[in-house]
């Protein structure tokens, strides 16, 4: 894969490095005080010896540095399409997007290589490939395994069993594609980049190295309204450029954090940091996007202010517009990822698990478990989503009016604790939910000695009842949720319990 891209983040002014520790030094406890908790970066060393694709997709260079193996990949992952980045032509606020087959990208990268091209026409640009669902697409191959300190991930959690969207308006072909999961695969020559951005659903993200180096410049979100135009309305595209004094007044004025990424070592990127990267050598990496408690809020924020764009949009047609609020839940939905319904149902899903897991916690059969500690993250979760969903009860998505006009897949999805509950779709949330839990806690060792002591009834890995009433129990408390605040009345009902 051959070179190009010019001297990246020269003319920016960076007042500081981001921390570097050994990952294998700190527990989950400490990640998050340190690091989850107060949002901020870090490089964590130490994370990546065993994983398969260090050694499978890379080949030793003649200085001792691993570079990509291109003929593994396409010899063994033949995509029939991969989404590329054209590195070279801009596209609103990111690259252009292509679609091509994985030997296509292979050949056209290595013919670059061999030539030295990186401008031009298609065929000599600089091509990134981006957003590959690798493990979706490739579930049998275990190329990695996801740090400890990762695992508590609600979004890939909640995608390896339900869908984003259920409105059939919405919930197209080519949207459940797009939103399988939230895990990459990236792989991009020397001089490849990404414009200046913060993540998806201003999700945490983990990018490990595999091969390669990166430079990351990050602006913390204190910040972040230095890098738009006059409006507020647009980000800085390149921090690179000749950026316009008179559209961006107060660029000038921001202070960036830099570090150098390695191979073999894994950035964590917390909420809302604005952030552009740059390979500085050929590079593979492994992309994580996640959200659960500790940065709930700043997706439903990112929702909130997203939704008052989409509606401000299209205000001058709210009298002729037979179901305006349903209008503007579907283009937020299409601009954001979710919509306030999606949402709803993902965090209902969620206080319904991590309620059960504090259930068994709290009247267990094997005593050990009965700990002020034990229960600790399931009681913060579910205060964290009830901080959450108090704010959505005043939104008008949630008037009684709306929600008797929405899709009759939504009001399904979210009334019936009972079919929720017995859906096999949640149990499958829920054990994954419970496994996270119990790994984080105890260990992989322990973890599957309890496995192995649990009874086909119930799927928490706390729960050693071969009879188990939990599903009864919860139904107890709520029968049907309808919206927001029956979601807190639930909480505030377990939390009493």
């Amino acid at each position: 894969m051959g070179g190009g891209g010019g001297g990246a983040g020269s003319r920016v002014k960076v007042v500081g490095q981001v921390e570097r520790v050994d990952g294998r030094s700190l527990t989950y406890p400490e990640f998050v005080d340190r690091f989850m908790k107060p949002n901020l970066p870090v490089v964590l060393t130490g994370l990546t010896s065993s994983w398969r694709s260090c050694e499978d997709w890379t080949l030793a260079g003649t200085d001792g540095r691993r570079r990509p193996n291109l003929d593994f990949f396409a010899q063994n992952f033949p995509s029939p399409l991969v989404q590329v980045a054209d590195c070279s032509s801009r596209e609103f606020t990111d690259h252009k997007r292509l679609e091509m087959s994985m030997q296509e990208f292979i050949d056209i990268s290595v013919r670059n290589s061999s030539t030295g091209s990186s401008n031009g026409d298609c065929e000599a640009s600089l091509l990134y490939l981006k957003d590959w669902h690798f493990v979706k697409e490739y579930p049998d191959y275990v190329a990695y395994t996801t740090p400890t300190l990762f695992v508590d991930d609600w979004l890939n959690m909640y995608l390896d069993s339900h869908p984003m969207h259920r409105d059939p308006d919405i919930a197209n072909h080519k949207n459940e594609i797009n939103c399988a999961d939230y895990r990459f695969v990236y792989m991009g020559a020397k001089g490849t980049w990404t414009p200046l951005h913060a993540d998806v659903f201003r999700s945490y993200s983990w990018s490990a190295n595999v091969c390669g180096r990166k430079l990351w410049l990050f602006l913390e979100p204190s910040q972040s309204h230095l890098i738009f135009d006059r409006n507020l309305r647009s980000p800085v595209y390149d921090i690179n450029d000749d950026v316009s004094e008179k559209q961006f007044p107060d660029f000038n004025k921001a202070e960036w954090i830099e570090c150098i990424q390695e191979q073999n070592e894994i950035i964590f990127v917390p909420s809302g940091w604005y952030h552009q990267v740059h390979n500085l050598e050929d590079t593979i990496s492994i992309n994580h996007n996640w959200f659960n408690a500790y940065n709930l809020h700043w997706v439903w924020n990112l929702l909130h202010e997203d939704y008052k764009v989409a509606k401000e949009y299209i205000e001058d047609i709210r009298d002729i517009c037979d179901d305006f609020e349903g209008l503007c839940q579907r283009n937020l939905a299409a601009n954001t990822g979710m919509n306030f319904y999606d949402f709803f149902i993902f965090i209902t899903r969620f206080v319904l698990a991590n309620v059960i897991e504090l259930y068994h916690i709290r009247e267990p059969e094997d005593a050990k478990f009965n700990s002020t500690e034990t229960a600790h993250p399931f009681v913060y979760n579910l205060m964290q989503i009830r901080n959450v969903a108090s704010k959505m009860i005043s939104k008008e998505a949630f008037s009684t009016k709306n929600l008797c006009i929405i899709s009759e897949e939504n009001r399904s999805a979210m009334s019936d604790v009972t079919k929720i509950l017995k859906d096999d779709s949640f149990r499958r949330l829920w054990m994954s939910l419970s496994e996270a839990y119990a790994y984080i806690g105890r260990g992989r060792r322990s973890f599957d000695q309890m496995r192995d002591l649990n009874q086909k009834g119930c799927l928490s890995v706390a729960c050693l009842k071969s009879d188990c009433n939990v599903v009864d129990d919860i139904t107890f408390l709520m029968l049907e949720i309808h919206g927001p605040e029956d979601l807190v009345r639930l909480i505030d009902a377990a939390l009493r319990e």
